[in-house]
């Protein structure tokens, strides 16, 4: 909300140095690959279906509520904040919410290992050049990184999902 708040109704200047570079590197639009939405949906689905096999309920239940959560919530983020872009609201970034809360859903189901977390983030920053050089400001992919965050972190607490659902079993000797 305070970014939403702070960056107003234009662009600000690390927007636009992203905006140039997307002008001067154009095969950066490529990284929207990791925002397309096929892609996304497939990835959902296959968490969705993994956590239902693995007899995660609690998981699976957050894996296919949240996104859907996300969408509604950028959505009513475009129009609160009524920021444009090319004539469309753009912040927060859809695409990037519903990444970003796919890909911790993902990271959760394979139990917070690090190169999950370590591959979700780099995932996270290519998605979000991405769409920083194309359809968005920077910041409107930095307000969806907070949002879809933000809204994991709440599903989690809501579904009292803690480390042993997650998979995420500490070695009490090794603490």
């Amino acid at each position: 909300m305070l970014l939403g708040l702070a960056v107003g109704k234009g662009s600000t200047p690390v927007d636009d140095w992203f905006q140039e570079l997307g002008m001067r590197h154009p095969d950066l639009g490529r990284l929207l690959v990791f925002t397309d939405s096929r892609v996304v949906v497939a990835a959902y689905v296959a968490v969705v279906a993994a956590a239902l096999l693995r007899r995660r309920r609690r998981l699976a239940a957050i894996a296919a509520v949240t996104p859907m959560v996300a969408v509604a919530a950028a959505r009513f983020g475009k129009r609160a904040f009524g920021r444009l872009k090319d004539g469309e609201v753009c912040f927060p970034s859809g695409h990037t919410t519903v990444t970003v809360v796919v890909l911790a859903m993902a990271v959760l189901l394979v139990g917070v290992a690090a190169w999950a977390v370590v591959g979700a983030a780099v995932i996270m920053a290519l998605a979000v050049v991405g769409q920083a050089v194309s359809y968005h400001y920077f910041t409107d992919a930095i307000g969806a990184l907070l949002l879809g965050t933000a809204l994991v972190c709440a599903a989690v607490s809501a579904a009292r999902i803690d480390r042993r659902q997650c998979g995420c079993e500490l070695d009490h000797k090794n603490r």
